[in-house]
């Protein structure tokens, strides 16, 4: 599969670093039930062929996005059990993403909504350029973030700020998310990439065995409260599939039109 990636760019960075690149900019980077597939299997096979891997950038193509999440108009119609199965597919990537042993930091260039922003929340930390925009946009389409989001947000940003960001859907900028711990450092948005790989570097640069022991040490109590608050998520995303709002949801943002909910 690997010549045949269509969703992902991977390029080696010296010995150590392999940047990815989320690699749709004709549709922001959305991400298409392709790329769910791609992503997990990225974290789980392809990614350990990569002889001396010492860490990850994540990146998305072009100016525009990180990603803007997930592909609505490739969403637009399909049945309850077409969604479930789709999502299940994300679902095994996101859980590949949280027990990959190698750090991860995210830089993020342009908007990172939704599903996309929820991928850089699975990163280790995150890079912003100052041009980048974040947010939770699915009540505003009558479902909820269902890659991790309700969780990773609120290790970040605290619980009342997550609650704010994900019950609005409201966007933010990257100046925001600095000061609410979301992002570890805003950028140029020239220099973005060259600023991750430089720490990508300097990570690469140290003990492989020891960073990765003291990556575990921080992350255990983590993982051990993901497993099952992600297993919770994941109930109350099913419960939204199944709702009219859903469907009203996805139909208004296609159509460029405020959705009308009725809580059915």
């Amino acid at each position: 599969m690997k010549d045949n990636l269509e969703t992902l760019k991977l390029d080696r960075r010296g010995k150590h670093i392999v940047v990815v690149t989320l690699n749709r900019p004709q549709v922001a980077n959305a991400i298409n039930s392709r790329m769910m597939d791609e992503l997990a299997y990225l974290w789980t096979t392809l990614i350990n062929d990569v002889a001396e891997l010492r860490c990850v950038v994540l990146t998305g193509a072009g100016e525009r996005a990180f990603s803007a999440g997930a592909d609505l108009k490739e969403r637009e119609g399909i049945t309850v059990e077409e969604w479930q199965r789709q999502h299940r597919i994300l679902e095994r990537a996101v859980l590949a993403m949280v027990e990959f042993t190698v750090p991860i930091i995210a830089a993020v260039n342009g908007a990172a909504y939704g599903g996309g922003f929820e991928l850089a929340l699975l990163s280790d930390f995150i890079y912003a350029a100052r041009s980048a925009r974040f947010a939770l946009p699915e009540v505003t389409r009558g479902i909820i973030p269902g890659a991790g989001g309700t969780q990773n947000l609120s290790r970040v940003a605290g619980i009342n700020r997550a609650k704010e960001i994900i019950l609005t859907g409201r966007p933010f900028d990257a100046e925001e998310a600095l000061c609410w711990g979301i992002v570890n450092r805003v950028c140029k948005d020239t220099q973005l990439l060259d600023d991750a790989i430089a720490t990508a570097d300097q990570i690469a640069s140290n003990a492989p065995i020891a960073v990765q022991q003291a990556r575990i040490a921080m992350e255990t109590t983590r993982m051990d409260k993901f497993q099952n608050a992600y297993i919770a998520e994941m109930k109350a995303y099913d419960v939204t599939i199944e709702t009219a709002d859903r469907t009203e949801g996805i139909r208004a943002f296609n159509e460029k039109r405020t959705a009308k909910f009725q809580g059915l």
